[in-house]
């Protein structure tokens, strides 16, 4: 009698291993906690750096402005900022694992395929998304900035955006996610392990009040989508384009009031904290998430 093997855990995942491959050669999980620590102390210091430059070389009250990210210049600063993160990651990689960014990555020509596809895909599900009821968000949005403004600093937004979630894929899609695998066999373990420390950095009670773990629910769900993306595809391409696209939207289209708003054409018209305001266009975030998540799986099906 022919006899049926069970298939191995995440059996759709066979392209992830390209990712984690150069993460097993170094697999030891005090590797990891190390890189984390290094990773996190060159970014702090890196960014404290920063902003003490640029108190000595452009002082101004905009320096005041960098937490909130209430102006063009914040914004810049504090999206471009992220980058140290991927500085991090190459030194841990390199120091700790014995591999180069490009393998935390993924090799470029398909990424850079994935991510051009996804986006054309993003594009035009958005395009679409625009056209569907309703039309408002139940209040008019506040211009924010002037449209002339606006467009003239959107090449500079567009790339300190790509920065700042391209940093974070870096971050938790790769580093920490192939170092995960590499140790766990099980995707439970590697999908869920990061995506719960991606929805522990948007916890933000000060600030979301009631709906503090709303959003933190919902950035854990996005992390648990983009880890799935990042292992079919085999590079962090798609999850990049997807990332890039909702903080587009979040940032430079339809910006909250409350914070993080100084690149942004509208603010929203309700606060973080807003929950009866708020919650009814989280489910319509939620929505957006998966339909958007299901556009990249899509586009990456050959």
């Amino acid at each position: 009698m022919q006899q049926h093997r069970r298939p191995p855990p995440g059996g759709g995942y066979r392209a992830h291993e390209a990712l984690v491959r150069p993460a097993r050669l170094q697999p030891q999980l005090w590797r990891l906690l190390l890189g984390m620590a290094l990773v996190t102390l060159v970014s702090l210091t890196a960014t404290v750096g920063l902003q003490m430059l640029l108190v000595a070389v452009a002082p101004g009250a905009w320096l005041a402005e960098l937490s909130q990210g209430s102006s063009p210049g914040a914004m810049l600063v504090m999206l471009g900022s992220f980058g140290f993160l991927v500085l991090g990651v190459a030194l841990a990689a390199r120091l700790l694992h014995r591999r180069g960014l490009i393998s935390v990555i993924g090799a470029l020509p398909p990424l850079v395929w994935q991510f051009s596809r996804v986006s054309l895909y993003l594009l035009g599900l958005s395009l679409l998304l625009l056209l569907l009821p309703p039309y408002d968000m139940g209040a008019p949005m506040e211009p924010n900035l002037r449209f002339g403004h606006w467009l003239a600093l959107l090449p500079l937004s567009l790339l300190a955006v790509l920065v700042q979630t391209g940093s974070e894929e870096i971050v938790f899609r790769g580093y920490i996610q192939q170092a995960l695998a590499a140790r766990f066999r099980h995707p439970a373990v590697w999908i869920l392990l990061p995506s719960g420390l991606f929805a522990l950095g948007h916890y933000l009670p000060a600030e979301a009040g009631d709906n503090a773990l709303l959003i933190a629910l919902w950035a854990g769900v996005f992390g648990v989508l983009m880890a799935d993306l990042t292992a079919r595809a085999g590079t962090l391409g798609p999850a990049m384009a997807v990332h890039f696209f909702n903080n587009v939207a979040a940032l430079l289209l339809f910006a909250s009031p409350s914070s993080l708003n100084g690149l942004a054409l509208y603010l929203l018209p309700y606060e973080l904290a807003d929950v009866q305001g708020l919650r009814p266009w989280m489910a319509v975030d939620f929505a957006t998430m998966v339909v958007s998540w299901l556009a990249a799986r899509l586009a990456i099906r050959r």
